[in-house]
């Protein structure tokens, strides 16, 4: 059996193998049984097998779990692939194209799904579309293929009893805090070495407190303008001076690390999002704690999303499809399904009627924050700029403390306009 911790070198070897790989063949099916698991009709022991590869790592144990359930209940296998998440994309990209590509997977709605378009299986008759808001479905070329997996958000994760969030409402206060907080000997704001937790998720701030922050992104891709020019950018680039010069450097610390130092009390924020309060739960952690917004050009908003979305390989089987449709049915309408979409994965509910009494106090401050927030215009920069350009950039800024925050813009503007 195919060793459940996929890797990229697997994936760029292995898969190649085609005939070596069972349970998720685009063009035969390999289902045990040989019974379709499809149409709602399976018996409890139907029998079957497809796979799934998605992104969020934070989850993995509980869908290990929840396949192990699935099957008792059902009958039908599934085989959940690994990865790590700043690898995930690419990966993906390499095995969805060889017959041995997963049926069922994640992207991040946006420039990643038009890119896979192509694979993309249309999923509008699931029967609880119809009670998903047309804004979190993801449609590319008029056909709906998404489900979203839930909302999330990000910004200034705090502590309360370090840091007054009324007293951070700009860009130079909470640089002023900043630095207060290194004359005590504790890390003011904590990024970690990860791709999106470096950059992406920070830079979106700048992008998204534009007037139209998607033509301003499509303005910066062409180059017609500079990001050095324009305010928000400006107050970014003295933020993350600030941040390299008084708080621990990020290329040096782990996301686990990170968060392990906020719940003790050695980080008074880090910037992350309501997905880390599972990091949390092996710390006797008793303080209260918020999403605050990231004030430059004195924003007030959190940026709220869908992050992922399930999407079904067009190229699968038939039988795989089907089964795949099934499982999602079963996800978002069985009672064990939705423990696991709302208590399990702690996901906030993008189902109508469908509630949580058990969302954690990030997750809650998120669910709020939804009623108005700044977009995600990082969903719709271009496909694998992150990882290939803007995190090595960044690296490099948090390595060479020669290097100004407005060489940081440019460098980055660069990227934007070569990935264009």
């Amino acid at each position: 059996m195919r060793n459940k911790r996929l890797l990229a070198a697997l994936l760029a070897t292995v898969m190649v193998a085609g005939s070596a790989l069972t349970g998720c063949g685009a063009s035969s099916s390999q289902a045990a049984g040989g019974e379709s698991a499809g149409g709602g009709e399976k018996s409890a022991n139907a029998g079957g097998k497809f796979t799934i590869f998605q992104s969020k790592t934070e989850i993995m144990d509980q869908l290990n779990q929840l396949a192990k359930d699935y099957k008792n209940e059902t009958g039908v296998e599934i085989e959940v692939w690994e990865t790590s998440g700043d690898n995930y994309y690419k990966d993906l990209k390499t095995g969805i194209s060889t017959e041995s590509g997963p049926v069922l997977f994640s992207l991040a709605p946006g420039s990643e799904s038009v890119e896979m378009s192509d694979y993309l299986e249309d999923v509008s008759d699931l029967s609880f579309m119809s009670k998903i808001s047309d804004n979190l479905k993801d449609s590319v070329d008029g056909k709906v293929v998404g489900v979203p997996y839930t909302i999330e958000g990000f910004g200034l994760v705090y502590d309360g009893n370090l840091v007054d969030t009324s007293k951070i409402g700009s860009t130079d206060a909470l640089i002023d805090y900043l630095k207060e907080a290194k004359g005590k000997g504790i890390n003011g704001l904590g990024l970690s070495q990860e791709d999106y937790f470096l950059i992406a998720h920070i830079l979106n701030t700048p992008f998204a407190v534009q007037d139209d922050p998607d033509a301003y992104l499509q303005q910066v891709l062409k180059g017609e303008v500079r990001m050095k020019d324009n305010d928000a950018f400006k107050e970014f680039a003295k933020l993350m001076e600030a941040i390299r010069e008084n708080c621990t450097n990020p290329v040096d610390v782990t996301y686990d690390n990170n968060c392990g130092d906020f719940a003790t009390g050695k980080a008074a924020m880090i910037h992350q999002g309501n997905w880390a309060y599972g990091m949390f739960k092996d710390y006797d952690v008793d303080f209260d704690m918020g999403i605050a917004p990231v004030p430059i050009n004195g924003n007030k908003k959190v940026a709220v999303s869908v992050p992922a979305a399930w999407y079904i390989n067009v190229d699968a089987s038939d039988e795989e499809k089907s089964m795949a449709k099934d499982f999602l049915e079963w996800l978002y309408t069985s009672d064990k399904g939705k423990d696991y979409l709302m208590n399990q994965f702690g996901f906030v509910p993008v189902v109508d009627g469908m509630t949580s009494d058990k969302l954690d106090p990030l997750s809650k401050s998120i669910s709020e924050a939804s009623k108005d927030s700044i977009p995600w215009v990082m969903s719709n920069w271009p496909a694998g700029i992150i990882t290939t350009s803007l995190s090595p950039i960044t690296q490099e800024f948090f390595t060479n403390p020669s290097m100004t925050g407005e060489e940081l813009i440019d460098k980055l503007n660069d990227a934007f306009v070569n990935a264009k």
